[in-house]
């Protein structure tokens, strides 16, 4: 039973008023490598518009510096998922993402869209891959969370309830997928990015594994080789059999906490000022 602890504390919280203290629960304690996977491809997905790749594109970070761009989203993201945006570290982290964004010219469908993978890709992840599908209150406090930033974020129209902005997930998907040549390169440099911290020898698994994980839709917005139904179902497999072995292990007794970590780019340790391009404001 003691597995279970930390899914009776969500359990006994409110997904509206509670959901800072949710999330962190579910993203430290109960699930901290299938979100952290589950975000990595949401932004992934992303990319799969032309016009969010197009705009990575032309400011040319994610290709130039993708190690530091990967680090700059996971920093941001990690202080506010771990500690609260409502945290002097969150707020920090939101305002600095803030005057990021606040350099180009973004359309507000764009940016719900983006907010709306943070929501659903990892709730999805986790009740494929998880040691145990997300319970109600997490599916919810995630949906309480994001919308908060969102609208701390200026974004406009966010829905009201989880089936609308999830419905609004699935059409925006439908609606805007489709190959672009800076699909191509940005879903590139980020499948280097990924196999890049592997040793070489198992650089070509490791990309051939990523392909697998993704779905024909982003393969094809893509223009990647499509992966072998043997590939995908032995990738496939693997995740899952990891997730069902991670619940036959203790519950964690402290917090897995990204925001804590040394960067590749910060190998000194970071400061919020240095996130973002050089001459970000």
């Amino acid at each position: 039973m003691a597995r279970y602890a930390v899914l009776n504390e969500i359990k006994a919280l409110d997904p509206e008023t509670d959901h800072e203290r949710i999330v962190h629960l579910t993203s430290c304690y109960e699930f901290p490598f299938d979100i952290t996977r589950a975000l990595e491809f949401a932004l992934f997905r992303t990319y799969c518009v032309p016009s969010i790749s197009g705009l990575l594109a032309r400011t040319g970070e994610f290709e130039q510096r993708p190690q530091k761009r990967y680090d700059d989203t996971d920093i941001i993201i990690s202080e506010m998922m771990e500690q609260g945006y409502s945290s002097s570290r969150g707020r920090e982290a939101l305002e600095r993402m803030n005057r990021m964004h606040g350099r180009f010219k973004i359309s507000n469908d764009d940016f719900l869209y983006v907010l709306s993978t943070f929501v659903f890709e990892p709730v999805r992840w986790v009740d494929r891959y998880g040691w145990r599908p997300m319970c109600g209150q997490e599916r919810l406090a995630m949906f309480h969370f994001w919308r908060e930033v969102g609208q701390r974020m200026g974004i406009e129209d966010v829905p009201d309830d989880y089936a609308a902005f999830d419905t609004f997930n699935r059409v925006y998907e439908r609606d805007n997928y489709r190959y672009s040549d800076t699909n191509a390169r940005i879903g590139e440099a980020t499948v280097a990015l990924f196999a890049g911290w592997f040793p070489g020898p198992v650089r070509p698994m490791v990309r051939a594994s990523i392909r697998a994980m993704l779905d024909d839709d982003l393969i094809g917005a893509f223009g990647f080789r499509p992966p072998s139904p043997f590939m995908r179902r032995t990738v496939r497999s693997a995740v899952r059999m990891r997730g069902r072995l991670s619940g036959w292990l203790p519950r964690r007794s402290s917090p897995r906490l990204r925001s804590d970590m040394r960067r590749p780019s910060y190998p000194e340790g970071h400061t919020m000022d240095q996130l973002g391009p050089p001459d970000a404001p």
